[in-house]
């Protein structure tokens, strides 16, 4: 089964996505935005970094849990990962992200 990016507007009237894996799992969460346009510009900021292994950047929580954030350009995280339990999961989340994200679909839930 496929990935598939759904669209969501927050409680406060912003938008933000989540990247899911073919199994249903979350794993990317965007940036909340003004708008549903941005949002958008967001999924497809996702899609063409995807395959940049630089632009995935290795993080550690101030708990020690490792996390990635997908960056659009030098200061712009265009996606945050959930947090690992250990470096080798991580590393599959962003192997997850890396496959999922050029081909899944918008699923608009707005």
């Amino acid at each position: 089964m496929a990935g598939s990016f759904e669209l969501i507007k927050a409680r406060d009237g912003r938008y933000f996505y989540h990247l899911k894996a073919g199994n249903g799992e979350v794993i990317l969460t965007g940036t909340l935005q003004s708008d549903k346009a941005t949002a958008r510009e967001g999924i497809e900021a996702v899609r063409r970094q995807a395959a940049r292994d630089a632009a995935f950047e290795r993080m550690i929580s101030v708990r020690g849990d490792p996390y990635f954030v997908l960056r659009a350009g030098a200061s712009d995280i265009v996606g945050t990962s959930e947090m690992y339990a250990e470096p080798a999961a991580m590393e599959k989340g962003i192997a997850s992200v890396k496959q999922n994200a050029p081909l899944a679909t918008v699923r608009d839930q707005t």
